[in-house]
């Protein structure tokens, strides 16, 4: 029991220290920053498009493609990560499950790229 007080002082200890440190810096931060405010930095600006025209354009779709595309490669990079940490522990059936990973990602890469989703004409 008293290693778990141990274990939650230190925890409680780094989560005050987070927070102090976090408060710390949004008041130096707002204390001694120049404000500025200028029409360029406070218009709305949304995905290169001229913030002044009408909000109801057509949106082009592929926006929304490449940033799936980003967050689905992105998320192998995030299985990656552990899976190389501990390659030396795994055993054989854990390489060919991470080899079935990539190669399915490399088919579904191949058919964006086939089928002309990541160009920009």
């Amino acid at each position: 029991m008293q290693l778990f007080y141990q274990e939650i002082t230190s925890i409680g200890v780094l989560i005050l220290f987070s927070f102090f440190l976090c408060f710390i810096l949004l008041f130096f931060s707002f204390r001694f920053s120049p404000y500025n405010p200028d029409t360029e930095k406070i218009s709305a600006y949304e995905c290169g498009f001229d913030p002044y025209e009408d909000a109801r354009n057509v949106f082009d779709v592929r926006f929304y493609l490449i940033a799936i595309l980003f967050i689905i490669f992105d998320l192998e990079a995030v299985y990656f990560y552990p899976w190389c940490v501990s390659f030396s522990f795994l055993n054989i059936n854990s390489f060919w499950i991470m080899f079935d990973f990539i190669f399915e990602l490399g088919i579904g890469y191949f058919y964006i790229w086939e089928v002309g989703a990541l160009d920009w004409e």
